[in-house]
């Protein structure tokens, strides 16, 4: 009976020391610095920009100008951006990336939430988040396989899809009281998720 006693005192303080590591959630191996602003202005918007820009169809008074990448430089700079759109959406969802800036403001608070609101809805219901997010991704995936393939008319037809899942998210969390989102809450019933 000793003997059990003696190894029962010795293993519990192991038993304790296991229990008490696994209660401690793991430490996350990533360190956000930027904010959702700063991915969104630096990486989603300009990416975005020349995606919808690379191929067009421009009619002015000189005559008809078809836009498309033609070279191999052309499709290159294309599928970086397309890639960065793709991969801008996994750094959005990132735990612990913060909207903006501790005391940064909405540029026009009239139509715009503050970026402590959005933060606050973002916390609030993270699926509808990542939700969004994942129809970013959604959306842009057909852009970056439409640059692989080289398939101009694939990847102008994947603009239409990025600016909607932009709007989508930007209706629920940049300005949410704007006419705009008045209008397709209004017109759908609610503003469609992706």
């Amino acid at each position: 009976m000793r003997r059990f006693i003696w190894l029962f005192a010795a293993i519990l303080p192991v038993f304790v020391a296991a229990a008490c590591n696994r209660a401690r959630p793991a430490e996350s191996p990533f360190r956000p610095t930027a904010t959702i602003k700063d991915i969104m202005d630096s990486m989603v918007d300009p990416s975005a920009d020349v995606l919808w820009d690379s191929v067009a169809t421009i009619v002015s008074a000189a005559g008809t100008e078809e836009r498309r990448p033609r070279t191999d430089e052309d499709w290159a700079m294309v599928h970086r951006k397309a890639v960065e759109l793709v991969e801008a959406t996994n750094l959005l969802l990132m735990e612990g990336r913060h909207v903006a800036k501790p005391g940064e403001k909405a540029e026009n608070p009239e139509v715009e939430l503050g970026p402590d609101e959005i933060e606050k809805l973002i916390t609030a219901d993270r699926q509808a988040w990542t939700n969004f997010a994942h129809g970013l991704y959604d959306a842009a995936l057909p852009a970056l396989k439409a640059t692989e393939a080289r398939d101009a008319e694939a990847l102008l037809n994947a603009g239409e899809a990025i600016d909607t899942a932009c709007e989508n998210c930007h209706l629920k969390y940049w300005y949410p009281l704007s006419k705009q989102a008045e209008k397709a809450k209004e017109g759908a019933g609610s503003v469609r998720k992706p």
